[in-house]
């Protein structure tokens, strides 16, 4: 099953699940083209793993960690599917990173791997847009990584059996294959993931794990229509323009 959010004709925000028809809620189906599609979960945080891809460690120069590197992306990051996202003012190199969502299904601490999938509620697709002329100059990635619309999400959450083990992750910018890599490439999986995370701090309903991105990062220009495709999901995709 994939869940989505929208807004439909009416203005009212519905859950409902899309499908090969269309979007299906209350007995109608609605065509995703003429509803506003909302990001799928409203988090109270994203918690961003970084370097999660042997690939993308080595085009980035950097060597492979130890345990999970990770930081924080808070609410305000969040952009749905179709979005028009602006870049922000001044800054020479922003750049994508196609990720794959968890999103927790449950209030959690303290999880182990062999208990992890238990709260995990489903997948959905990432865009860590990633503000490199701050992150490579400060400590906390404030500015490079959670400035307002840094993190589009969506068009749904996709249930667990939806989204095989080795799952293909793609981003297309304009229609050009920049990022092509999968699932069962993580240097950290899922499990490992989770069981890390809540060792730290407790994950609530909605939350998103964003996984990391494999080789291929590269700098938006104003107008690109970037496309960011995880197999079982779907296709999450936004233009961005600059100011």
């Amino acid at each position: 099953m994939r869940r989505v959010r929208f807004e439909d004709p009416a203005g009212s925000v519905r859950n409902g699940t899309w499908t090969d028809d269309g979007i299906e809620f209350g007995g109608r189906t609605y065509d995703p083209a003429e509803v506003d599609v909302l990001p799928p979960t409203e988090p109270s945080k994203i918690v961003c793993v970084g370097l999660n891809y042997a690939d993308h460690a080595e085009e980035e120069g950097m060597e492979l960690p130890d345990r999970p590197l990770l930081f924080l992306k808070p609410p305000n990051t969040v952009s749905g599917h179709g979005d028009t996202i602006p870049l922000p003012a001044g800054k020479e190199t922003v750049e994508w990173e196609a990720e794959l969502g968890i999103v927790v299904g449950e209030q959690c601490r303290n999880v182990s791997e062999s208990e992890a999938m238990d709260v995990v509620g489903g997948f959905t697709c990432l865009n860590d847009v990633s503000n490199r002329d701050d992150q490579r100059i400060e400590q906390n990635w404030v500015r490079g990584k959670a400035f307002d619309n840094a993190a589009p999400v969506g068009p749904v959450v996709a249930t667990p059996d939806e989204v095989p083990d080795d799952a293909g992750i793609e981003l297309r910018v304009n229609g050009e294959v920049e990022q092509n890599s999968g699932r069962d490439q993580f240097i950290f999986g899922v499990e490992e993931l989770i069981a890390e995370i809540t060792a730290y701090m407790t994950l609530e309903p909605g939350d998103v794990i964003s996984t990391g991105t494999p080789a291929g990062v590269g700098p938006l220009s104003d107008g690109d229509v970037v496309e960011v495709e995880v197999e079982g999901v779907g296709t999450l995709e936004n233009e961005f323009v600059r100011r």
